[in-house]
């Protein structure tokens, strides 16, 4: 009995110790690295643009804590669709093109992700980009992504998209990008 307690004991602290550590080393939000304004020059989809900094830097971005629907790729090769995209795919990135495109904006640079882009918040003007593109049902939150600041409002702008059934949240078999995503990758189509 004494062994069996001992085991509990040790395994207790050590959990503990685990989810002191865990809470210590993962960042419970994100802070603004750098603000940078510049000119949109690229909408490549509903959720990643190219902004020419007064520098001349042409840096690519993902806007932050957004998933957008994916847009066909086409080859460059052979000008054939390489990859489908999603219902709404096109819409989203036109939507973002129309209400950005050749415009200052101004980006609070929070992360850069694995594929060497600049991921953070857009603003045009006084009004968050990537939080209108959940609102207006053109994206969805990234969940996975999301810490505070953002997290309640990114969800809370989806959740009211949602109800009013607008953009994605109006097709009755709508799929989340990442599982369109998972599922051409597994299939072959990436």
């Amino acid at each position: 009995m004494r062994l069996k307690s001992l085991y509990f004991k040790t395994f207790v602290s050590l959990l503990l110790i685990a989810s002191v550590t865990a809470f210590i080393i993962t960042p419970i939000s994100h802070a603004v690295i750098r603000i940078v304004t510049g000119t949109v020059t690229k909408v490549s989809d509903g959720d990643s643009i190219q902004i020419t900094t007064a520098e001349q830097s042409k840096l690519k971005v993902r806007l932050y804590g957004i998933d957008a629907p994916e847009t066909p790729k086409i080859s460059h090769r052979t000008g054939q669709v390489s990859k489908p995209g999603q219902p709404h795919g096109e819409e989203s990135w036109k939507a973002l093109e129309n209400r950005i495109m050749g415009k200052q904006v101004r980006m609070e640079i929070l992360d850069i992700d694995k594929y060497r882009r600049m991921v953070g918040i857009v603003w045009l003007d006084d009004q968050n980009i990537n939080l209108e593109m959940v609102r207006e049902g053109l994206a969805e939150a990234f969940i996975e992504y999301l810490k505070p600041p953002y997290r309640t409002r990114f969800l809370d702008a989806e959740r009211e998209a949602r109800s009013a059934r607008r953009g994605v949240w109006s097709l009755p078999d709508y799929e989340r990008p990442r599982v369109f995503r998972k599922r051409l990758k597994v299939s072959g189509g990436e």
